[in-house]
């Protein structure tokens, strides 16, 4: 009878723990969603506070901290217009952070040009106190959509 109560218990455990992994998951993969439409409607207020004060963006053209990404956006410098997300690829969670993958195809307004681009965007979000910080956010350029 003490090892049924215990492997029940431990199955609650696992089951428990499984759920919360779950919804971190839903919950970073419904940030990133979020964040492309913020990007879309140049909305920096709602993009100040997901990227951290420590952020690094890393584009084609080059890298930068939060303020330069911010000032691009609310300039309109570069413009994602539009993120189709063709693919999301299951969230690594590791302790606080978690390492997301989209596929996607960006249109883009950058300087007066529009383009259309497929990406591999690797973003990585960490757990500051109650709410999910954006850490880095990676477009690496595919050679097939």
């Amino acid at each position: 009878m003490k090892n049924l109560i215990f492997c029940l218990f431990v199955f609650t455990l696992l089951a428990s723990n499984s759920f919360a992994q779950t919804t971190v998951e839903q919950e970073i993969i419904k940030l990133s969603k979020d964040k492309w439409q913020w990007m879309a409607d140049k909305d920096v207020d709602k993009l100040s506070k997901l990227f951290d004060d420590k952020s690094m963006f890393v584009h084609m053209g080059g890298s930068w901290g939060k303020e330069r990404e911010l000032d691009i956006i609310k300039s309109g410098f570069i413009h994602y217009k539009k993120a189709d997300i063709h693919e999301v690829l299951p969230p690594i969670v590791i302790g606080n952070t978690v390492i997301l993958l989209n596929r996607i195809t960006l249109l883009a307004v950058v300087g007066t040009n529009e383009v259309s681009n497929p990406f591999m965007v690797t973003e990585v979000y960490v757990k500051v106190g109650n709410e999910w910080k954006m850490g880095s956010l990676s477009f690496s350029k595919l050679l097939t959509p």
